[in-house]
């Protein structure tokens, strides 16, 4: 059928070229013999179209490259005609079709078989769009981005852009490419959402405030309206923007916090040419911060964790994206003699220490693992900082070790004890090293993190499970958490506690209740939300300062130094933490606790059988 139609239009198109040279005049047309003209272009033409493959295009999906391929069976037509008017002349006869008629013929030609393609491949897409349900959209943000998503979303047949939403007052109510700017100012958003029977709304502002972000999520929750949103365009594949591309928001967009503004420049200082040395490197902190490290270009960085698989994929993945020496050490940080070698054989200048056992649950139940690792491991790391005369020690501790309630963030307190009280003694014996804590809450991503459970919870269909309908938590990105972590290295003295600004904290069961709606389902309907309880050493609240402590503002607005004081000398906090080695071999958890609570007297025990120790 596309052959004989095509067939039927070359045709046409030359007769037409003929009419327009010589001016519809019937006498010209016979004296230039234009049927046999008419006969030649026609049959040059099916060559042409055999040779080419044009008629092959599925009509309903003609496209560019359809259009380029008729092109070309034109040119190639004109060509063939040409090459039959030179085999005339040679043989002593005239120009069977003149150039003028090929030129015009072949003009007409193109508009009427690549049009008549377009104007199938509309009434296909208007047919089938007549007989599904159109998503109808809001773009917010009528910029650039916010037109690009437009164009992607016309292009399929189950979206319709209804209009743009915006906050700025110079657009709104101005109208681009045939859609009409809405005001989403106050309480506007909720009424189009309802009025134009929105069912989704796509985000394209790159810079929108997160308090902003939230305002619209919520009001489209509310509506039972989807919220997706378009990525960065460095982010684009090919550069180009597409439907896939276009993500449904995750609950991690909405708790993050604005971006953070480093002094990239003193960072860089800091780290360039260094032998950096990163333990847990294998896990979520300690990854990202190998991640970050490497970007200011160190000499060399030293990759130490217990995990096999997790180190491999990350030296493998700095290896293959950086031209910067990496070496990885599958060690524990307890094994002494094997970290002596590795400071040994690298000479460390900056230590960044992430590797810790961290589950509250399970420290709870196994107390001599997080003191062999949390506090013991973390001591013989710092004298062997000493020994090996590194610059600086930088400690990743938690929000957890404040008025601890339990047996992991009791460890973690005595682990910031002991650097402490051994900055101190250092500075005053005229030691090297210079011994930086930093404190903050929960990361976002990480394993140990709440999210990552209740989103396979979701995605198998529930139930969420939520300890106690008051809990709350700091939630903070890994990326952001390691930022301020290179940030507050790099203006470390030592003997610092850096505290880091979490923002406000979050409900837990709220958390359950947006990540549920995100997900398109209906609380108490599609799946139930029940408490389980508080687990063993889990407290309602997290504090980053206990009610002695205060705190000192640095240049960095999300940076504090807490006034903490560890209240002992080092060679009383050597000497404690010196017992420990007898009593994780005892095997008497007890007297493991016992003793973490002489050290720390501010720790509590909370939903655990050690509570019986606090009696007193």
């Amino acid at each position: 059928m596309i052959v004989a139609l095509d067939t039927l239009i070359i045709l046409f198109s030359s007769l037409l070229g003929y009419l327009l040279r010589f001016n519809f005049s019937t006498s010209e047309l016979q004296q230039h013999h234009f049927e046999q003209g008419v006969l030649v272009y026609t049959v040059c033409g099916i060559i042409s179209m055999g040779l080419t493959g044009s008629y092959r295009g599925i009509v309903r999906y003609t496209g560019v490259q359809d259009g380029v391929r008729i092109f070309f069976m034109l040119v190639l037509n004109g060509a063939l005609i040409f090459l039959v008017n030179m085999i005339t002349r040679y043989s002593g006869g005239n120009f069977l079709v003149p150039a003028s008629v090929i030129f015009i013929s072949l003009l007409s030609a193109f508009l009427f078989l690549f049009n008549y393609r377009l104007l199938v491949k509309y009434i296909f897409a208007t047919n089938k769009s007549t007989l599904i349900k159109k998503h109808r959209v809001l773009v917010f943000g009528a910029g650039q981005t916010g037109i690009i998503t437009r164009h992607v979303i016309d292009s399929t047949p189950i979206m319709q852009i209804v209009g743009y939403l915006e906050d700025d007052t110079r657009k709104i109510g101005k109208v681009v490419d045939g859609a009409f700017i809405y005001d989403a100012r106050g309480e506007n958003l909720s009424h189009y959402l309802h009025s134009l029977s929105i069912d989704e709304l796509i985000i394209t502002v790159r810079d929108l405030s997160l308090e902003r972000k939230n305002e619209l999520v919520e009001a489209c929750l509310k509506s039972g309206v989807k919220v997706r949103t378009v990525p960065p365009v460095e982010k684009w594949v090919g550069g180009e923007l597409s439907l896939n591309q276009i993500k449904e928001i995750k609950i991690e967009d909405l708790l993050g916090r604005e971006a953070i503004r480093l002094n990239n420049k003193a960072v860089h200082a800091d780290i360039r040419g260094k032998r950096v040395c990163i333990t847990g490197a294998a896990g979520s902190i300690g990854s990202e911060l190998v991640r970050q490290v490497v970007s200011y270009q160190p000499e060399r960085v030293i990759l130490v964790d217990q995990a096999e698989s997790p180190l491999y994929e990350i030296e493998r993945e700095i290896k293959d994206n950086t031209s910067v020496r990496v070496l990885a050490y599958l060690a524990d940080i307890t094994n002494s003699p094997r970290i002596d070698a590795i400071f040994a054989d690298n000479k460390p200048e900056i230590v960044f220490h992430a590797a810790a056992y961290k589950h509250v649950p399970l420290m709870e139940g196994n107390p001599s693992e997080a003191i062999r690792c949390n506090i013991l491991g973390t001591k013989y790391l710092s004298d062997l900082a000493v020994k090996h005369r590194v610059e600086k020690f930088v400690m990743i501790s938690t929000d957890k070790a404040v008025n601890p309630t339990n047996v992991m963030g009791c460890s973690k307190r005595i682990a910031e004890i002991y650097v402490q009280t051994l900055n101190e003694h250092l500075t005053s014996t005229g030691g090297d090293t210079a011994f930086v804590t930093t404190r903050f809450g929960n990361v976002m991503g990480s394993s140990g993190s709440v999210i990552p459970l209740f989103k396979r919870q979701i995605d198998e269909g529930g139930p969420v499970t939520v300890t106690h309908p008051e809990v709350t938590r700091f939630f903070m990105t890994i990326p952001e958490a390691c930022q301020l972590v290179l940030e507050a290295g790099t203006m470390g003295k030592g003997g610092e506690i850096f505290i880091f600004d979490m923002g406000k904290p979050v409900r837990i069961v709220e958390l359950a209740r947006k990540m549920i709606s995100l997900s398109g389902l209906e609380v108490g309907k599609d799946i139930e939300i029940i408490f389980t309880g508080l687990r063993e050493g889990e407290k309602l609240y997290e504090e980053l300062l206990n009610n002695r402590e205060n705190t000192v503002p640095t240049h960095h607005e999300k940076i504090l130094i807490g006034k903490v004081q560890p209240g002992m000398s080092y060679e009383e906090a050597n000497r404690y933490i010196s017992l420990f080695d007898e009593l994780i071999t005892d095997r008497n958890e007890l007297k493991m606790v016992a003793l973490m609570k002489e050290l720390v007297p501010e720790f509590k025990s909370n939903y655990s059988r050690y509570e019986v120790l606090d009696v007193r």
